[in-house]
């Protein structure tokens, strides 16, 4: 179906423009020549913007809301992985792999997020695991990217199973908004041979790498210890840090490390909220120049909460620093997703472009340019405002519904797999 959508302000932040007049939808793309046939959409008073992107998210803690903490509470980042992460990820099955991203997946879409990039783990239930979290994103209607979190925290032959996951999801992927990466965990739960044999695959299969980086001191600790240098260096060393790589957080990285990663062209996903949450420090992103990108960590997927953390905590770092900053890290997610699509104008408004889009009910109470439009997404925009969705010229959220998904039925079987879910960590 084509579409034109007429009467709304044009808000492409990614090029720095606003403007008024028709947009044109045909064959999933975003047209400025109207179709013969189309289905005509009033968006008056309100603005046309390209989805969001999440550049890094952890979809199997979405069932993990209101759950139960540890009788004995974590102390530090690596008690809060042992006491709570690592035993839900192992506590994962079929099922709940796939409720959790399906579940994530839907209010990310609600909250204007139309791309994930997602790095999952369930260690007891690897092979096929990214099948169903897959499967989640592609009900929801969202485009994604998914990989498996290889580690040798349970043995090097799970390490090995974590490269196999990640080798068959993109070799016989079937999704057409589905790419996939070559993920891994972090330096200090990766041994020398599990490092060396999923960078081999990643690269012999130019798959990019997905891992966190210097998250936490402990990261940095294990690095000194067992390699003799720092994090990033190791990495740099093993061919796991190249142009297009991912790597998330980059808390502690010193000023080498950081070079390292500037000149290697890999994207950094930063996590304030997570950050925060977690009580791991505040990465050097201003020094990180254009490759930082966001991501939430598992937190949620909306995106406007974390462009307006990221901006604040910047802003405590540096009064110098401008709306413009954090909107642009916003924006720079679209360009991962996009090279893993072959679309690089995805993200934007540009005639060809993927239609992925939002509406917003947005009554702008004062005026809005493309000089002050990060301050109207920072200090006006919030996921309340989202209306609309689509997703390659398909409407997943109409008029705050999703069209996809029956989202009580979705919450009812959530309700009740959850405490199941709970029950299953005391085994780990």
């Amino acid at each position: 179906m084509n579409w034109v959508l007429e009467g709304g302000l044009l808000v492409d932040p990614a090029r720095g423009r606003v403007s008024e007049g028709p947009l044109a939808v045909v064959s999933g793309r975003i047209s400025f020549g109207g179709p013969e046939a189309a289905e005509n959409i009033d968006v008056s008073g309100c603005l046309v913007m390209p989805g969001n992107v999440c550049a890094h998210h952890h979809l199997y803690s979405v069932l993990a809301r209101g759950m139960p903490g540890p009788d004995d509470p974590p102390r530090s980042f690596p008690e809060i992985l042992e006491r709570i992460w690592w035993r839900l990820d192992r506590a994962l099955q079929p099922e709940t792999i796939r409720l959790s991203a399906l579940l994530g997946a839907v209010e990310a879409a609600r909250a204007g997020t139309t791309s994930l990039i997602d790095h999952h783990a369930s260690p007891e239930s690897i092979d096929g695991s990214l099948d169903h979290v897959a499967a989640g994103i592609v009900d929801a209607g969202l485009r994604g990217v998914a990989c498996y979190e290889v580690t040798d925290r349970h043995g090097t032959s799970r390490g090995r199973q974590g490269i196999a996951e990640n080798v068959r999801f993109v070799r016989g992927n079937r999704w057409e908004l589905i790419r996939g990466m070559m993920g891994a965990h972090a330096s200090f739960t990766i041994g020398p041979e599990t490092m060396e044999t999923l960078v081999g695959e990643a690269r012999s299969r130019r798959m990019p790498l997905h891992i966190h980086l210097a998250e936490d001191r402990c990261d940095e600790r294990d690095s000194l210890e067992r390699y003799g240098m720092r994090t990033a260096h190791r990495l740099s060393d093993a061919g796991a840090l190249a142009e297009g790589d991912l790597v998330a957080h980059g808390v502690h990285l010193d000023e080498w490390e950081q070079q390292v990663v500037r000149d290697s062209k890999a994207w950094l996903a930063h996590n304030p909220r997570s950050n925060m949450n977690n009580g791991v420090g505040y990465a050097p992103v201003l020094r990180m120049g254009s490759q930082v990108v966001l991501g939430t960590d598992g937190i949620d997927g909306d995106m406007f909460a974390e462009t307006r953390a990221c901006y604040l905590k910047a802003r405590e770092a540096s009064w110098q620093t401008g709306p413009a900053f954090a909107v642009e890290r916003l924006t720079a997610g679209t360009k991962i997703v996009g090279a893993m699509f072959g679309e690089p104008d995805l993200g934007t408004l540009a005639h060809g472009a993927p239609a992925d889009l939002m509406i917003l009910e947005y009554e702008t109470p004062t005026p809005l340019n493309a000089g002050n439009l990060a301050g109207h997404v920072l200090f006006g925009l919030t996921s309340a405002n989202v209306r609309d969705v689509m997703v390659a010229g398909t409407w997943i959220v109409r008029n705050r519904r999703h069209q996809l998904v029956d989202e009580e039925e979705l919450a009812a079987r959530c309700r009740e797999a959850a405490p199941v879910l709970w029950k299953r960590m005391e085994a780990f």
